[in-house]
């Protein structure tokens, strides 16, 4: 059994079989075949070390001829290791006797003997296990015939564990198969941890390298609550994680009957309970648990995994299918908050060296005012089916806010001239991500009817931390007092003003930070539509004067971590069936 420690993006405990894809995207199939498949996978199994062996020979041909003959030998040693006598008995008895599948004897084969290698004091003979990876990964490509696993295409239910996961492959995942998912690389905030969270599906990243010592078909843990990753379980183990399950579930069962019942503190204050979704279809999630609105639409996917980009129609359609839904329930639709490098339509001259700092957000639609202007038209339009407002990403300056306000006028007037119905009174909100939006929030709630706070990006350019950076991410602390202080400055600026303000960031949607955001003054929340149920229980069991009293030491300590432990505290106090 080995345990793994990465980042949890989205909760839950599932325990199943791995499919693991590599950096390349190779999958290795599940482990077994029938008696009757043994011959066919042994002639599978030749083939495949005969084509790599060909085309090994080839490249030793080539590079001895261009680079010289010493270069050359590098692959000389990959052709002998191949066509090792003992290496193929070794292969051929575990698909004999075990009944593996050629890849997957391929698979646990060579990856024990790269483990051999790894574990040897000589540097120099520890670097021959990526020789080893080299030649299973010739022989992985014969055997499957294709570079890329389509995780959209399979029949059977999987834990997938890859290198990355880009957020169009994590929004095409097939949910009714793909139960979790663990990658090495990544980190909190980004765009593929808030897919992961749009799906419901547990999710850890940023585990650091581990799928050379895990093979399909392996039993794996996925602990999405506590980041955890579980390889080759033991019962005692497994028997654990099952309870644990079980006992998640039944609370579940429990907190549904909230469904029906307003998110109303123990003394009397009524707290208002929006939805954060990606995809139209989880408009239904939030209505299954009974939210107050959708307080923030991210509009991403439109352009995600697209060669082109989406057209006004496909805009109106997604947008009007929620806002029917919801009927007079609010629904806030958020501007596309990608970067230059994830929009197809948009032309680059070069690649940015800090995307985070570059051409993003609203800052990429005001340079792209077409491109702009079709969501607008698009969101006006559906403004006329339900009670729509618009809300502006990453506006670091009032004449930002300015400009994406003009053009929004100027759609208006054409669609008005078209004689295209829309709501001419549409509520427009911006979001508060950056420093200069908090320090310039008296001038900003001029400008806006609401204003929603994005913790994510808030976190992430006050601490000058990378969201998805692995090496970093002991660093981005939803709870250290700097952010803390900015969350509670534009929240009581806005009280001051009477600007309705809304928290939509990940830090929303965990119990743990339910009673120091109302205690500063919060009375608006929009957060994972699974979430719903733990944060409205959460409201029901306290007062106001309880959540005011743990804001006020939590603001006067002085590290995040001392705040974050204080938090679990206090919510195990009053909230013990959430608290752990």
């Amino acid at each position: 059994m080995e345990k793994l420690q990465g980042i949890p993006v989205s909760p839950g405990v599932v325990v199943g079989e791995a499919l693991v894809l590599d950096a390349e995207g190779f999958r290795i199939p599940e482990r077994f075949v029938s008696r009757d498949a043994v011959q066919a996978e042994l002639e599978r199994l030749d083939h495949a070390i005969q084509a790599a062996g060909e085309e090994i020979a080839r490249n030793q041909d080539t590079v001895s001829r261009e680079l010289g003959p010493k270069y050359g030998a590098i692959f000389g040693a990959h052709l002998e290791m191949l066509r090792d006598a003992q290496l193929r008995e070794e292969l051929e008895e575990m698909i004999r006797r075990e009944h593996y599948s050629a890849e997957y004897a391929v698979s646990r084969t060579f990856r024990r003997y790269a483990e051999v290698f790894q574990r040897l004091e000589s540097a120099y003979l520890a670097e021959r296990a990526n020789d080893i990876y080299d030649i299973e990964k010739r022989l992985l490509r014969h055997l499957l015939g294709r570079r890329r696993e389509q995780l959209s295409h399979l029949s059977s239910p999987v834990l997938v564990l890859a290198h990355n996961l880009t957020p169009s492959e994590t929004a095409n995942l097939d949910r009714r198969f793909v139960r979790g998912f663990v990658t090495e690389v990544g980190g909190p905030g980004s765009h593929t941890a808030i897919v992961a969270a749009a799906l419901e599906i547990p999710a850890v990243v940023g585990t650091g390298p581990f799928l050379t010592r895990v093979s399909g078909g392996d039993l794996v843990i996925i602990d999405g609550d506590n980041g955890l990753v579980i390889l080759h379980p033991d019962e005692e183990t497994l028997a654990r994680y099952q309870y644990e399950a079980e006992q998640a579930r039944s609370l579940a069962v429990r907190l549904q009957s909230l469904r029906d019942l307003p998110a109303q503190t123990a003394d009397g204050v009524r707290i208002e309970l929006m939805g954060n979704i990606e995809f139209p279809y989880e408009v239904d999630h939030c209505l299954e648990r009974g939210a107050d609105g959708i307080g923030l639409y991210r509009t991403e996917f439109l352009y995600l995994g697209c060669d082109k980009e989406p057209d006004e129609e496909t805009h109106f359609q997604a947008y009007a299918q929620v806002v029917r839904a919801m009927g007079d329930r609010p629904v806030v639709i958020r501007t596309l908050d990608l970067g230059a490098d994830k929009v197809p339509c948009v032309a680059r001259t070069e690649e940015e060296r800090n995307p985070f700092l570059g051409l993003r957000s609203i800052r990429l639609a005001l340079r792209n005012i077409p491109m702009f202007r079709t969501q607008l038209r698009a969101i006006l339009r559906a403004s006329a089916l339900g009670n729509v407002r618009v809300m502006f990403p990453l506006i670091s300056t009032v004449l930002e806010l300015r400009q994406a306000k003009m053009i929004l006028g100027d759609v208006m007037e054409d669609l008005a001239e078209r004689g295209v119905p829309f709501n001419r009174n549409l509520p427009v909100g911006m979001m508060v991500e950056v420093p200069s939006a908090v320090l310039l929030i008296e001038r900003f709630v001029e400008e806006v009817d609401f204003l929603s706070i994005g913790t994510n990006d808030l976190i992430q350019y006050t601490l000058a931390v990378d969201r998805t950076n692995k090496d970093t991410v002991g660093l981005y602390n939803p709870t250290d007092p700097a952010v803390l202080k900015l969350i509670a400055m534009t929240v009581q600026v806005a009280k001051e003003r009477g600007t309705p303000v809304n928290l939509c960031g990940q830090m929303s949607s965990s119990p743990i930070y339910t009673m120091l955001l109302l205690g500063l003054g919060l009375r608006q929340f929009s957060v994972t539509p699974s979430a719903i149920p733990e944060i409205k229980q959460v409201c029901r069991c306290v007062t106001i004067a309880q959540c005011e009293a743990t804001a006020q030491r939590a603001l006067s300590m002085e590290n995040a971590r001392d705040i974050r432990s204080y938090l679990k505290e206090e919510l195990r106090k009053y909230v013990p069936e959430l608290g752990g």
